[in-house]
C-alpha cells in the first residue's frame, strides 16, 4: 500500500460541485489501495475576499489577526471535502495545519516551517480514514499562535507532509495539464513536459512561473520528494518533477525545458556612486538591513570624466517604496546624485539543464529578441538559467518569439481548464 499526498488548489475547490469532483478523485485513490493524504487550499477567490474584508475594517490589519482570518478559508475547504468524501461512503477527517503537526517560526503572514509531527495524521490514516489537511498554515509553539505560510504556502504544506510520512509521490492538482514550457495563458502553442528535474523546476519557479511556488520545490528538492503536477479536471498523466539521483543523467536532455515571464519586479538604479572600494558593499548592506531580497544585479564601469557609475538592480515591486527610502535616507553618507525607480519592467528567463553541455544559447535568445524588435536593458545568468530585463509592454511578445525560436512551440494549442493557474 502506497501513500499519497495530494493538494487541491482553489480553482480545484471553487464551488460545490467542484468539491465533489475533488471527492470522487480522492475516493478513486483510495479504492486503488493507497493511503491518502490531502491537503486544501481555500476556496476560489476566498483568501483575497478575506483580504478585502480586513483592508475594508483596518487601514493596518494586525499580523496576528491576519492570520487568524486568512486560515479560516482553508478550514471552510477541509471540513466540506471531509463531508463530500463521507457522503461517498468513505471515512474522512478533517485537520487543521496546527491539529496535522505543521510547526512553524513565529513570523505571521510568511512563516517557515520548522517541524513536521503528524502524528494525528498517521493515526487516522491507520485507522483507514482518510486525512484532509487544511493548508497554507502552522503553529508556533513559543507563541501559541496561529501562522500562515504565505501565497503558495498550500504546496509547501503538501510537500512538507510527504516528507514526514514518507509519501510515494505528492500530487500537485491544479488548473492546467501539468508544467508547460511556458504560461499557456500567455503563449497558446506551449506544450506540456513529461518530466524535469527539480533544479530546472526551481529556476523557472524563482522566474514568474505560476504552477508550482519556489518554496515548495525548494522543500522538494532538499527533502528528496517527488512531486508528480496533474490537473484535477481530467485524468492526464501530468508532469514528475524528481530529484536525480547522484550520477544520474537525462537521455536526449533538451536544451531549453521552459521559458518565463514576471511582472512583479522593478528596478532601481542608483545613479552616481563615487568610484570608491566599499561603496558598492554599504548600498547592499542598507537593502539588506531593510530586509528586501535583490534579484538581478548590474554595475557600470566608471565614467572617465567622473568617476562616478551607477548601479542597478531588481526587487519585488512590494519592496519598492522601502528600497527607496532606505537608500535616500543614506544618501548623504554613500555620496550618490540620485534614485531612479522603474515599476515598468518584465523579467523573461529561459531555463534548461542542456545550457551546461551546448553552445549558443544566449546567441540565439539575443538574436530572437532582436529580430523582433525588443530592447534589453539588464542581463543574469546561472549555470542553466539566462534572464534578462525588458519593458513590461514587451513581455508577452518577447515569450512568444523565445519560444518560437528554440523550437518548444506544440501543434496544438494548450488547454486552461481554470483562469488562475492555480
Amino acid at each position: 500500500m502506497a501513500l499519497i499526498v495530494q493538494k487541491f488548489g482553489g480553482s480545484s475547490v471553487a464551488d460545490a460541485e467542484s468539491i465533489k469532483r475533488v471527492a470522487a478523485r480522492i475516493v478513486e485513490t483510495r479504492q486503488a489501495g493507497n493511503e491518502v493524504v490531502v491537503v486544501v487550499s481555500a476556496m476560489g477567490d476566498t483568501t483575497d475576499e478575506l483580504i478585502d474584508l480586513a483592508d475594508a475594517v483596518s487601514t493596518v490589519p494586525a499580523p496576528r489577526e491576519m492570520d487568524m482570518l486568512l486560515t479560516a478559508g482553508e478550514r471552510i475547504s477541509m471540513a466540506l471535502v471531509a463531508m463530500a468524501i463521507r457522503s461517498l461512503g468513505h471515512d474522512a477527517r478533517s485537520f487543521t495545519g496546527s491539529q496535522a503537526g505543521m510547526i512553524t517560526d513565529a513570523k505571521h503572514g510568511s512563516a517557515r516551517i520548522v517541524d513536521v509531527t503528524p502524528g494525528r495524521i498517521r493515526s487516522a490514516l491507520d485507522e483507514g480514514a482518510i486525512a484532509i489537511v487544511a493548508g497554507f498554515q502552522g503553529f508556533n509553539r513559543s507563541t501559541g499562535d496561529i501562522t500562515t505560510l504565505g501565497r503558495g504556502g498550500s504546496d509547501t504544506s503538501a510537500v512538507a507532509l510527504a516528507s514526514a510520512l514518507d509519501a510515494e509521490v505528492c500530487e500537485i492538482f491544479t488548473d492546467v495539464d501539468g508544467i508547460f514550457t511556458a504560461d499557456p495563458r500567455v503563449v497558446k502553442k506551449a506544450h506540456k513536459v513529461d518530466r524535469i528535474t527539480s533544479e530546472e523546476m526551481l529556476e523557472l519557479a524563482a522566474n514568474g512561473a505560476k504552477v508550482l511556488y519556489i518554496r515548495a520545490v525548494e522543500f522538494a528538492r532538499r527533502h528528496g520528494v517527488t512531486m508528480h503536477v496533474r490537473s484535477s479536471f481530467n485524468h492526464n498523466e501530468g508532469t514528475i518533477v524528481y530529484n536525480p539521483k547522484e550520477g544520474e543523467e537525462a537521455v536526449e536532455e533538451p536544451i531549453i525545458t521552459g521559458v518565463a515571464g514576471d511582472l512583479s519586479q522593478a528596478k532601481v538604479t542608483v545613479v552616481g556612486i563615487p568610484d570608491v572600494v566599499g561603496k558598492a558593499a554599504e548600498i547592499f548592506t542598507i537593502i539588506a538591513e531593510a530586509g528586501i531580497n535583490l534579484d538581478m544585479i548590474v554595475q557600470n564601469v566608471p565614467a572617465a570624466d567622473t568617476g562616478l557609475s551607477d548601479i542597478s538592480f531588481t526587487v519585488a515591486k512590494t519592496d519598492g517604496q522601502a528600497a527607496i527610502d532606505a537608500l535616500n535616507a543614506a544618501q548623504a553618507k554613500i555620496g550618490f546624485d540620485k534614485v531612479i525607480y522603474d515599476d515598468e519592467i518584465g523579467k523573461l528567463s529561459v531555463v534548461g539543464a542542456g545550457m551546461r553541455t551546448n553552445a549558443g544559447v544566449s546567441a540565439q535568445l539575443f538574436t530572437a529578441l532582436s529580430t523582433a524588435g525588443i530592447n534589453i536593458e539588464m542581463i543574469s545568468t546561472s549555470e542553466i538559467r539566462i534572464s534578462v530585463v525588458t519593458s513590461d509592454t514587451d513581455l508577452n511578445n518577447a515569450m512568444q518569439v523565445v519560444h518560437t525560436a528554440f523550437g518548444l512551440d506544440s501543434n496544438v494549442e494548450a488547454q486552461v481548464h481554470g483562469g488562475t493557474g492555480r
